[in-house]
């Protein structure tokens, strides 16, 4: 089955303007882009989307730092910092979460997901084969791994030691299945995993080729902690424990990290994972974006959680993002929307382990959003400044259709791949049940 996408505007983060054009995806990919010229008769196809010049194909949106199945927790512990957020209201409800209820509480992350534009997440949690199960079931691509976190044995055997069998037993059930699932080395944070731990998952990692995703330095707390109990820098930290050394590293957050560390350490394998609205809600601080954007080091967006966003809404990251920084910098040439829109969809991608994603280029793989011009909002945009459109008037609402491989996991409001009320019927059941005493 064929799909020509027929006079819309092209855009992705590597161009420096959209093109107004045709392209036509078969076979899970993109075969021709060629300019619109009403003298000359599109590629044939089996089936048009009729765009007019009034629709928008962008690449799909990833998400490079979430927790899925926390959507169950929404709304838990507002305006309590990180720290006392995770101790006194999210690990406690956790504690009481089962392979079923993570899950449901996926699947009603996905449907949020893609109704917002998002084709790939990479998450972080537990019970990690429901994640991936949920996400091969809905046709959405995953990057996924087990946070591995210290604590007391279990039956004799460490809990870290438990918690890296299990991630390791996750990358031979899924990784590459069906080419939606990557699995990475989850480790949690560095108040989480003792010093010579890491360094084993690090080794781990280079024995076995994956990538890693690793909270750090979301909190002012972290940086105190590294210092005061590890006594040693933060930089000294990443160098020592042999994490830079990994290619596709993902740091989430990095909210207290130096940028002059992008002159002095290699960090060509390295992805920033920047979270700025959950950053904010949690009172964490803000990333310093800006001096990052000319370090040899890959930038990409997440959300965080939906318990500390509290959504799950890329594209209003993007505009956070976009706005956040030229407040903070008081500079409004900061953070162009175009470097915003490669973190939020080629960046994010590479980082996840998925190649030829996240750029619109023949051969690469057709992951779009297409987005609806014919809006009041949209009224003068053209191929010059459709990014900055996109970026500062457009908004998930515009979102008509969410395609991953060629095929529709969202169009207008329905999605063929998975039963929408069902879903919502289990995650309500799980909400309830998981807050009872």
């Amino acid at each position: 089955m064929s799909t020509l996408f027929k006079d819309v505007f092209i855009l992705d983060g590597e161009r420096k303007k959209a093109q107004r054009g045709h392209i036509l995806v078969s076979k899970g990919r993109i075969q021709t882009i060629v300019a619109s010229d009403m003298s000359k008769t599109p590629p044939a196809a089996d089936k048009t989307i009729e765009g007019g010049g009034r629709m928008a194909v962008l690449p799909g949106f990833v998400n490079a730092h979430s927790h899925a199945a926390m959507v169950l927790l929404r709304g838990l512990g507002e305006e309590l910092p990180l720290m006392e957020w995770l101790q006194k209201k999210i690990w406690p409800v956790e504690a009481k979460l089962t392979p079923e209820h993570i899950y449901w509480g996926s699947l009603s992350a996905i449907l949020e997901m893609l109704a917002t534009g998002t084709t790939c997440f990479t998450d972080m949690y537990f019970e990690m084969d429901g994640v991936a199960k949920a996400a091969v079931e809905a046709g959405i691509r995953a990057a996924v791994c087990r946070g591995i976190v210290a604590g007391p044995p279990v039956d004799g055997v460490p809990k870290i030691d438990r918690s890296i069998e299990n991630n390791l037993a996750l990358f031979e059930r899924w990784h590459g299945r069906e080419g939606l699932i990557t699995v990475q080395l989850g480790p949690h944070a560095p108040y989480t995993v003792p010093f010579e731990d890491m360094k084993r998952v690090v080794g781990i990692a280079k024995e076995r080729g994956m990538g890693i995703h690793f909270h750090f330095l979301e909190t002012e707390f972290e940086l105190g902690y590294i210092k005061n109990d590890l006594k040693m820098t933060p930089d000294k930290y990443l160098a020592e424990t042999g994490i830079l050394e990994v290619p596709g590293t993902t740091l989430a957050h990095g909210v207290w990290m130096d940028p002059e560390w992008g002159s002095t350490l290699d960090m060509s394998n390295v992805t920033i994972a920047h979270c700025p609205c959950s950053n904010m809600k949690l009172g964490s601080g803000v990333m310093p974006l800006d001096a990052w954007l000319d370090k040899k080091v890959g930038l990409a967006i997440g959300t965080d959680g939906a318990s500390s966003n509290n959504r799950l809404d890329m594209w209003g990251e993007m505009r956070s993002a976009a706005l956040l920084h030229k407040g903070i910098t008081r500079n409004s040439a900061s953070a162009p929307p175009l470097d915003i829109l490669r973190m939020a969809t080629f960046e994010g991608a590479r980082a996840a382990g998925f190649a030829q994603k996240g750029l619109i280029c023949e051969g690469w793989v057709a992951d779009f959003v297409l987005v609806d011009l014919d809006q009041p909002h949209y009224v003068g945009v053209n191929e010059e400044n459709l990014a900055n459109y996109i970026v500062y008037s457009g908004s998930s609402a515009d979102i008509k259709g969410t395609m991953v491989n060629g095929k529709w996991l969202y169009k207008d409001g329905a999605y063929p791949t998975v039963d929408k009320d069902e879903i919502l019927r289990k995650a309500r059941e799980t909400r309830e049940a998981i807050l009872k005493n």
